[in-house]
């Protein structure tokens, strides 16, 4: 296994509103790359603030060190994926981690898991119940932007097909995981009035 060094944070050399990518090449701040990349960056932030959420909850500690783990794999998962995103095709390596189709199956089985103790869902659900939850249904639309920006990637540069696979597959994984979080933790899920 490879470490990264990082001895100095600033380094200037984006004052002009361009960066490099992993491959050196440089580009706009606001490149479809940066964008894409930086969305996931973002997503994983969030994701860090569920697993801090959950160590000051008082969910059951099957329920939170099994979801503590999903999490933590699914972190794993946002680093690689973002420096896929920030690597043009070209400049890949040979043993670099990309996601696969693999990645999206385990995301699919852990659904499923999730989905044998919940109820079918009757109306759409108001982001809520608690502080887990209401975190993990915020990084769900951080996702679906994430998915949006790398479709949209897609579209003009030549990019892992499994990358929008696994956000999309992402983005129901947390959606469940916000409901699932919800019942392990005994609170309410509070479901969307039409009439109000």
């Amino acid at each position: 296994m490879s470490h990264m060094r990082i001895t100095k944070v600033y380094t200037k050399a984006g004052d002009g509103g361009e960066t490099r990518l992993v491959g050196g090449q440089k580009v706009r701040k606001d490149d479809l790359r940066i964008e894409a990349y930086g969305t996931v960056d973002e997503l994983n932030a969030i994701v860090g603030i569920v697993r801090v959420e959950i160590e000051r909850s008082k969910s059951p500690a099957k329920e939170a060190n099994q979801l503590n783990a999903w999490l933590e794999q699914i972190q794993n998962d946002l680093f690689n994926l973002g420096s896929d995103l920030a690597t043009r095709t070209a400049d890949r390596w040979d043993s670099m981690r990309l996601m696969g189709a693999d990645d999206v199956i385990r995301l699919e089985n852990e659904i499923d898991a999730m989905n044998e103790v919940l109820e079918p869902l009757t109306e759409f659900i108001l982001p809520g119940s608690g502080p887990v939850s209401a975190f993990l249904h915020q990084a769900r639309t951080v996702c679906r932007r994430g998915e949006r920006d790398t479709v949209r990637l897609t579209e003009a540069e030549d990019t892992n097909p499994q990358a929008v696979k696994y956000l999309n597959r992402l983005s129901d994984w947390l959606f469940v995981a916000g409901r699932w979080t919800a019942k392990a933790m005994g609170e309410p899920e509070y479901l969307w009035d039409r009439d109000r």
